[in-house]
């Protein structure tokens, strides 16, 4: 068996996305099922160096997409020559993994050389649309959501959701596509606890001060500013507690914008990527809590990161935030 990945991401862009595809290809290899992943061409990958060489990965041209740096778009022409009828001898099944450019190319690619194609829905996109395009209406922008999710499930023989509320949610949209609940596996070297003290020694943490811990995009359908506003709260009474947000994306300048404008100064640290190896257990760990507060997960990858490095867990919508 021969699993074709067409993904419009993967790394080095870090989300849950590149993440699960990583996951699932490693279990399948295990298994015996060999997979070759379609994926675009970063700043720096453009040698392949980045891939070690994998002959597994086809990197392909791709340009910058407006007001997004973190993200890549494939360029049509150089897709459609990759997703050749070569390509098409080397494999028995399609399997996407993003609604963008990657879905109606390999859907052609498919219906061109009789192969199935099947496709995992990662992105609850209803509640997207609204951060991005925020002049347009919020009804509207579900709306349009959910027909172009009706649209591109009608395109597959089956779908893979994440977890049962994401199944449901699709269900509720009136897709008939078969649903598949399939959700991303945790490595065992996730539960290899990280040396915390040793992190807080590298971002001069304090051992004895209260430290809550974001792992994720900061992008602004995170609603990490709704955890800014309650660790305001929670500085009231605890002055000494610190926030530690690790990750990047679009939103960090208005975060760190409304921290300053709160007088949180230096209690709120962002300090970018971390290496998922390495230096990412020993965030968790050096934790005393995670705090997650976004409402458009399929599942939270980093929630069940946190647990594995027995993190204890506040968030996922407002009123579970007052935990804290």
């Amino acid at each position: 068996m021969r699993v074709l990945f067409v993904s419009d991401v993967y790394f080095p862009r870090v989300n849950g996305v590149s993440t699960s595809i990583r996951t699932f290809r490693s279990d399948l290899t295990q298994l015996g099922v060999e997979t070759l992943l379609v994926a675009p061409a970063y700043p720096q990958t453009s040698g392949g160096t980045a891939d070690d060489g994998d002959p597994s990965i086809i990197r392909v041209a791709s340009g910058g997409v407006p007001m997004d740096p973190e993200d890549r778009r494939f360029k049509r022409r150089a897709l459609r020559a990759a997703l050749n009828r070569d390509l098409a001898a080397r494999v028995d099944l399609v399997h996407i993994h993003t609604p963008f450019i990657a879905h109606y190319a390999a859907v052609r690619f498919a219906r061109e050389h009789g192969l199935p194609v099947v496709a995992t829905y990662h992105t609850f996109f209803e509640d997207y649309l609204h951060h991005y395009v925020p002049i347009l209406p919020r009804a509207i922008g579900r709306a349009l959501a959910r027909r172009f999710t009706l649209s591109q499930c009608r395109d597959v023989a089956e779908l893979i959701s994440p977890s049962a509320p994401m199944r449901d949610a699709l269900l509720a949209y009136g897709v008939t596509t078969p649903i598949e609940v399939l959700p991303t596996g945790m490595p065992a070297e996730s539960f290899v606890r990280g040396d915390g003290a040793k992190f807080r020694r590298q971002f001069g943490i304090p051992a004895g001060k209260p430290l809550l811990v974001y792992v994720g995009r900061v992008a602004y359908e995170k609603n990490i500013d709704f955890l800014v506003r309650m660790f305001a709260k929670l500085r009231a009474r605890r002055p000494d507690a610190l926030l530690v947000i690790a990750g990047e994306g679009p939103a960090r300048e208005s975060l760190t914008r409304q921290a300053r404008e709160l007088g949180l100064g230096g209690a709120v640290k962002f300090i970018g990527y971390l290496d998922r190896h390495t230096d990412l257990p020993g965030c968790y760990a050096a934790g005393d809590v995670f705090v997650f507060a976004s409402r458009t997960e399929t599942q939270g990858l980093v929630l069940l990161e946190a647990m594995a490095q027995e993190l204890g867990i506040a968030g996922h919508g407002e009123e579970a935030a007052y935990v804290l």
